[in-house]
């Protein structure tokens, strides 16, 4: 066994080459750039002097590249079922070699034996220390779900589809400011200020004539009924002919119609003496303004005339004209049979378009007429129609059936109101109650009078007395007494008759009689 050594650039690397003599071919046993490299290679025998002879030549002196001079060796875990502390040295191994640099290469270098790698102790200790314990983690969540990828455009709009484009027309400074303004209620019920700040001796037009550039048709009949409401019809009028001059604000119906309105209220208008004539010509919003201006104005001759005339005339106005002028005339006792009239004719319609306020109306002028057919059909046919009924509404029905006597029908009214969740107001708890003192049912009756002072209301006179009456009846003297001090304490002075009967009742207690249910 021969052992060659020669260092290249004056570096730690070291070849060994070991030749064995025997049938004219040599075995490098190792030859290594790095420590720890073994090679067991066959050459043939004109390959070993090239590598001899050129060892020292420029080719082999150049220095090598960093991976190639600590390149990254990758080590096998040991076997732990075998211990290699207790192998035999290797046969190849010569304790009279003492080179210095052999020996520190050999001190860092693992050595094959039988086909296992010999590990020191230190790299041992630090492999087993990593499968003693839990490899420390990261801290934060173990399993964090990855976010979903955003839509991309491209996959979200059909194919072979162009992208739509929008061309935006830039209005002008003018067109915008026309369109905030003209319909605007603060603008146009600001111009009726303006107006009525003017001196006498000057016209309309000075404050019109600033903004008629940003008027429209129909913004002004605002500005004149708000004039008409300030009680300025002159100035309605000149606001009129104002408009009558504007090109582009006239003809306009909508003027007009708030022009004779207003002008019909403050009894201004001039009645043409051929109404027939009139309302052949005038349109239906012209007519219905000015038959509301009359019954605003109090006017209600005028008004009936008027609604005859285009009666006649096959001339159909809308029905709230005929609850509004039930309404006033029914006030009137002398107007009865107008109102009666205008009933049948409303009845006959075939199509009514009647707001709850004008049902109200209606229903309430019929119970005082006696005409409960009318209430009870105008109730039924609110509610056909899809329409919830109002406490007015309910309290107003249960009060015809009263005054009918109806009080079981009148009852079931009460209920449908207590299922329907509807509040009730202060007159609602005196018909209510009234109609318990007619059932003489006191429980029922003094529920609702409790319910009454917990809703935050004052009971009136007519229900102190209704209590008052029940009490008595049912021979509550102690009651009766507590009501009436109450009752006095609210300010309320009791009648003579209610006075009467309670002394009478507090004598008779007091000699033992019996006590008689008195009559309600």
């Amino acid at each position: 066994m021969v052992y060659s050594s020669c260092a290249i650039n004056n570096s730690h690397i070291s070849i060994f080459c070991s030749f064995q003599l025997k049938r004219m071919n040599c075995t490098l046993s190792s030859i290594s750039l790095y420590p720890g490299v073994p090679s067991n290679r066959k050459f043939p025998k004109h390959i070993i002097t090239p590598l001899m002879a050129h060892s020292n030549t420029r080719i082999h002196s150049r220095k090598l590249p960093k991976n190639h001079r600590n390149p990254r060796q990758t080590k096998l875990p040991p076997n732990f079922g075998v211990n290699l502390f207790l192998k035999k040295p290797s046969a190849d191994f010569d304790p009279f070699y003492t080179d210095s640099e052999d020996v520190e290469g050999e001190e860092g270098e693992e050595k094959e034996q039988n086909g296992d790698i010999v590990w020191d102790s230190e790299e041992i200790a630090a492999i087993s220390s990593l499968f003693q314990g839990r490899i420390p983690q990261k801290p934060g969540k173990l399993y964090r779900e990855r976010p979903h990828p955003l839509p991309l455009p491209h996959k979200l709009r059909p194919l072979e589809l162009p992208t739509p484009k929008k061309h935006v027309k830039l209005a002008s400074s003018r067109a915008s400011i026309c369109k905030q303004v003209y319909k605007n209620p603060n603008f146009l019920i600001s111009l009726a200020r303006d107006i009525k700040g003017l001196n006498k001796n000057e016209d309309v037009s000075v404050v019109l004539n600033k903004c008629a550039r940003f008027l429209r048709k129909g913004s002004l009949s605002l500005t004149v009924r708000e004039l008409g409401h300030m009680g300025l019809p002159e100035r309605a009028l000149q606001t009129f002919c104002w408009a009558q001059k504007q090109p582009h604000l006239f003809p306009d119906n909508r003027i007009l119609a708030s022009t004779v309105e207003v002008l019909s209220r403050h009894h201004e208008l001039k009645v043409p003496f051929d109404l027939e004539k009139f309302t052949g010509l005038a349109s239906r919003g012209v007519l219905e303004a000015m038959v509301k201006g009359f019954i605003k104005g109090k006017s209600l001759n005028l008004a009936w005339k008027l609604l005859s005339v285009a009666k006649n005339s096959k001339r159909m106005l809308d029905p709230s004209i005929h609850a509004k002028l039930i309404l006033e005339l029914g006030k009137n006792p002398d107007k009865h049979a107008l109102v009666m009239t205008l009933m049948d004719e409303l009845g006959r319609r075939d199509e009514l378009n009647l707001s709850q306020q004008d049902c109200s109306a209606i229903m309430k002028v019929g119970v005082r007429l006696r005409r409960f057919d009318v209430v009870e059909s105008l109730f039924q046919w609110y509610t056909h129609s899809g329409h919830d009924p109002s406490v007015v509404m309910y309290t107003t029905l249960v009060h015809s059936r009263y005054s009918e006597s109806k009080y079981r029908e009148a009852l079931a009214v009460v209920w449908d109101m207590e299922a329907s969740n509807c509040l009730f107001d202060l007159p609602a708890y005196r018909v209510v109650i009234k109609l318990f003192v007619a059932l003489d049912d006191l429980s029922r009756a003094v529920r609702y009078f409790e319910k009454l002072k917990e809703a935050g209301f004052c009971p009136t006179y007519d229900i102190y007395r209704n209590m008052i009456r029940i009490y008595m009846v049912s021979g509550r003297l102690a009651k009766c007494k507590e009501v009436c001090r109450e009752a006095e304490i609210g300010g309320f002075k009791l009648d003579k008759q209610t006075v009467e009967e309670l002394l009478h009742i507090e004598k008779e207690t007091k000699m033992g009689s019996p006590f008689g249910r008195l009559e309600t």
